[in-house]
């Protein structure tokens, strides 16, 4: 069974940090293109930063400058260090993945349309 469990996530005050994980399991980390996708109240889930493995990273202009992603393929973990959090980057953030590797450009949109995700954190930044 694939699953991606997602764990992290708290209440912030702006300007903070926190370090989102994602933890794979039931599939073949190394052939999949992964990230991360948040939903805030009222509003669509969007692309927050996603990776294709080796054809590069994909970040929201919002979030440029501010987060990173990583991953770990020996532990089938995905990771996003956010800094400098503002209060419209609250909302519960997904990690999703999709079979196959993917331009920097494209991944987000492709994980979207044919990729499966996690339950979700949520991430509460007070101003």
């Amino acid at each position: 069974e694939v699953q991606l469990l997602e764990s992290g996530g708290g209440l912030v005050q702006a300007g903070g940090s926190l370090r989102l994980s994602c933890a794979a399991s039931g599939f073949t980390f190394d052939d999949y293109s992964i990230g991360w996708f948040r939903q805030a109240p009222g509003k669509e889930r969007e692309g927050v930063s996603c990776t294709g493995n080796s054809l590069g990273i994909y970040y929201a202009d919002s979030v440029k400058g501010r987060f990173t992603v990583s991953r770990d393929n020996a532990k089938s973990t995905l990771y996003l260090q956010m800094t400098n959090l503002k209060p419209e980057d609250t909302a519960v953030y997904y990690c999703a993945a999709a079979p196959g590797s993917v331009v920097a450009s494209e991944v987000c949109r492709y994980i979207r349309a044919v990729g499966f995700s996690g339950q979700g954190t949520q991430v509460t930044v007070s101003s």
